[in-house]
């Protein structure tokens, strides 16, 4: 579990294919790695990574075919930067809410405006995806915890601080541009409950 919360930015510093799905090192800050240890979660842009191995410079994980289907990862270049956030521990502040990594679709950065001294930005979900974003609900979009400030349809747009801009990926997003997202946890489970009520 994580909490939406980026810790860190990273890199991508290699990107292979083997045996049809994708090995990656993802190169991040010095001392970022201290006390990881192989098969710890790491989220990178929001999809949950598991460390297979440890560089000097970074993590090694392997991305399944499922995982580069259903995600931004297919599309990751070498020297892009990415949003990292580790695990959740027991003494860890829960800032954001709770993500599990597990990215339900991508959706498209629509518009980019400045706000004051924030930006604004309008993002469009797949449709399967648009029932489960709410007004003042939670998103996590490229695994960074935001709360969802309107939304019409399929779109919906969020708020971003000057912080969150200069301390994410999401400073370097262009309109038309890929993210992943996850919808909040509760939403999918209540749906899940009701659901099973009606098939009883």
């Amino acid at each position: 579990m994580f909490t939406g919360i980026i810790e860190s930015m990273g890199s991508i510093a290699e990107a292979k294919i083997v045996g049809g799905d994708s090995r990656m090192l993802i190169k991040a800050p010095v001392g970022y790695l201290d006390g990881a240890q192989l098969g710890d979660s790491i989220a990178v842009n929001g999809v949950c990574l598991t460390a297979v191995e440890f560089r000097e410079s970074g993590f090694v994980a392997d991305l399944s075919a499922e995982t580069l289907n259903g995600t931004t990862a297919a599309t990751w270049v070498v020297g892009q930067v990415v949003n990292l956030e580790r695990a959740l521990t027991p003494s860890k502040p829960l800032g954001g809410h709770m993500v599990s990594g597990h990215v339900d679709g991508v959706g498209h950065l629509l518009e980019k405006r400045d706000d004051a001294r924030s930006w604004r930005l309008e993002f469009e979900a797949p449709a399967p995806l648009a029932r489960y974003i709410a007004q003042k609900g939670s998103i996590c979009i490229d695994g960074i915890s935001l709360t969802v400030n309107e939304v019409s349809g399929r779109r919906f747009g969020v708020n971003i601080i000057p912080h969150t801009m200069s301390h994410t990926a999401l400073g370097q997003l262009q309109v038309g541009g890929a993210v992943n997202l996850e919808v909040d946890l509760v939403a999918r489970y209540l749906e899940r409950l009701l659901t099973a009520r009606e098939e009883q």
